[in-house]
């Protein structure tokens, strides 16, 4: 027994005095532990996959066998391929850990931050993310702790207890067998139908996306957004079909004497909380732009993203594109090159770095003539630091001024920074916390928290007053639109709406829009409401952000171009059509459950929305 015990634990290969069963053993024991220890690498990482959500979540996963097997096998013939290929045990659970637990902890670190999980095209974006990592605090939680030892310790178990390095056949069918059984299952993570049944949402919600994500686990639905990080086309969609219907309409011209300056302002994590009877306010924060409110058209966005992901509803808005996720890498169709053929010069600014998003290239891929970023230009006044309200404002101020002394009207739209989180924990920049917030029950950190964030709109309202208050009595006719790209961050798993009482559950009507919903604001000058003949006042419809465009244009009395009208009936009857499947009717309904109208008129949005988006319109 104990030459055996030492055949299995100290050699490489077995003895050939062995018999054929105990050889066979020695390979079996050496590739049951290398599957084993993958396996049981998945299941620690799926216990990180819910992230704050809870232990109740991980249990819903394993009430489901299928489920479980999806998130366990990745990391199990991972392991056995890499030991096909490189014949040491411990060598490829290493290799396996290393990139299976930087997705466990990178998706539990952005789903503390942003409530947002880690799907594939996210590793398109890599050095952003570790920028803005640099931003929040990192910690350790004992779960973390545990995983990450788990891991190490799966190696040194292996390095101990399997030791086997097969021969060339023998490596040869260690690579053959999992890549068969990879190649095999594709279809299986590729499948819809599969996702949708194996969700548990037993203790999540089916309007969250990010909790839609959840419900799958870890490696399951990464693996499963794969399909997502490249434009596929709809179901049912034909490109022929989508370019006939398309081609139905023609690009309408903004007539001579209604052209006016537009100018648009997307503002970093700008929300309304004063909506929540729940928040003690000291003072009226919002007093400067609820008096700019009172004097627009204004209502609700029902953004995509919640406390990041701030490109997606800026994109959404210059292109009218659903998924402002888009990946683009040439030029690309957007209402930037409408306004450009239009006679417009088309510009803006965004006070942080031109790497971030890759705006530097892709606002170029979007018709920009001129974007003016913190290295070109915002540098000069921080020393390099990102620009705040305080400079961006003044600057972005002079800038419009300076365009609009041109013959040709202006398209400018610009992105401010000074709102991103997280915001300070321990010290608030504007003042004494006590001049924000009441709120006794919470505890310091979160009134701190709490405070920055409302000092910082604060500040930031009083600005864009300013703002329209040296646009209003200027003679040249501009309509000036104002947007908040997503809600807040407020503290790690949202502990600071926790904590509030703040529904964010997107259980119904109420906590959907407390999750998802901003303000939108199109205001106008004397000049332009004479040249517009409309007053820009009144209560707004709710709406996506790829539809604010036409209602801006409604607003105007612009045709748009083919696209805009092409989309013109799905926007009437379905304003909201959100990432996490559900719509808001033209009768004030969110569902997820359309008419068979409505349902056709979706898919006719999917499908020239695809079609945009493959298909460059101002060549």
């Amino acid at each position: 027994m104990g030459g055996i015990f030492r055949c299995f634990l100290f050699q490489t290969r077995p003895d050939p005095g062995l018999s054929r069963g105990m050889r066979a053993a020695f390979w079996i024991w050496n590739w049951g532990l290398v599957v084993a220890a993958g396996l049981g690498l998945g299941l620690v990482c799926l216990v990180l996959a819910p992230g704050s959500y809870g232990w109740d979540v991980f249990w819903d996963y394993c009430s489901s066998p299928a489920l479980l097997a999806l998130n366990l096998l990745p990391t199990a013939l991972l392991a056995a391929l890499l030991y096909g290929l490189l014949g040491r045990p411990w060598l490829a659970q290493l290799l396996t850990a290393v990139p299976a637990l930087a997705l466990a902890l990178g998706n539990y670190y952005k789903l503390a931050f942003r409530d947002d999980p880690v799907v594939a095209s996210d590793l398109a974006l890599l050095g952003e993310a570790g920028q803005m990592a640099g931003r929040y605090e990192l910690f350790l939680t004992t779960k973390l702790v545990c995983a990450l030892a788990l891991g190490g310790l799966s190696v040194a178990a292996l390095a101990l207890l399997a030791r086997g390095r097969p021969r060339r056949r023998g490596r040869l069918a260690g690579v053959l067998i999992p890549l068969a059984a990879i190649a095999a299952l594709v279809p299986v993570y590729a499948s819809e139908q599969l996702y949708d049944d194996t969700a548990q949402l037993g203790h999540l919600q089916q309007w969250s996306a990010t909790q839609q994500y959840l419900s799958h686990g870890l490696f399951y639905p990464f693996l499963h957004s794969i399909q997502d990080a490249l434009p596929s086309p709809p179901e049912g969609y034909s490109q022929r079909t989508a370019a006939q219907l398309l081609a139905q309409y023609q690009d309408g011209d903004i007539p001579e004497e209604k052209r006016v300056n537009l100018v648009g302002i997307m503002l970093e994590a700008f929300c309304d909380l004063s909506e929540f009877p729940q928040i003690e306010f000291q003072q009226d924060v919002y007093a400067d732009f609820h008096q700019l409110q009172s004097e627009s058209y204004h209502g609700n966005l029902l953004a995509d993203v919640f406390a990041g992901g701030t490109i997606q509803t800026e994109r959404a808005f210059l292109t009218g594109l659903c998924s402002g996720s888009f990946n683009f890498r040439s030029t690309a169709s957007s209402y930037v090159w409408y306004f450009k053929r239009q006679g417009y010069q088309t510009s803006g600014d965004h006070p942080s770095n031109r790497w971030f998003y890759n705006r530097s290239n892709v606002n170029v891929y979007l018709g920009f003539d001129r974007y003016r970023f913190l290295e070109d230009f915002y540098t000069q006044f921080t020393g390099g630091w990102t620009a705040d309200d305080s400079i961006f404002f003044p600057q972005l101020t002079a800038s419009l001024l300076e365009q609009m002394e041109d013959e040709a009207p202006l398209f400018s739209f610009s992105v401010s920074y000074q709102g991103h989180g997280p915001y300070d924990d321990q010290v608030c920049a504007w003042g004494d916390v006590d001049d924000f917030v009441g709120n006794q029950e919470l505890d310091d950190d979160a009134r701190t928290i709490l405070a920055n964030y409302l000092g910082s709109v604060q500040d930031t309202s009083a600005r864009l007053l300013a703002l329209a208050d040296t646009l209003r009595d200027l003679d040249e006719p501009v309509v000036l639109i104002v947007f908040g790209d997503h809600k807040p961050w407020l503290g790690n798993g949202n502990s600071v709406y926790e904590a509030l009482g703040i529904d964010l559950s997107q259980s119904d009507r109420d906590s959907f829009y407390n999750y998802w919903a901003t303000p939108y604001l199109i205001w106008a000058n004397d000049a332009a409401k004479q040249v517009l003949d409309n007053d820009f006042v009144g209560q707004g419809p709710d709406l996506s952000p790829c539809f604010l465009m036409n209602l801006l244009f409604q607003q105007c009395g612009w045709a748009g171009d083919a696209y805009m009208q092409a989309v013109y009936d799905c926007w009437q009857a379905l304003p909201v059509v959100h990432a996490s499947g559900a719509y808001l009717t033209s009768g004030g309904i969110l569902t997820d459950q359309l008419s068979e109208q409505e349902q056709a008129l979706a898919q006719r949005l999917a499908h020239l929305d695809y079609y945009r988006s493959t298909h460059f319109a101002y060549g």
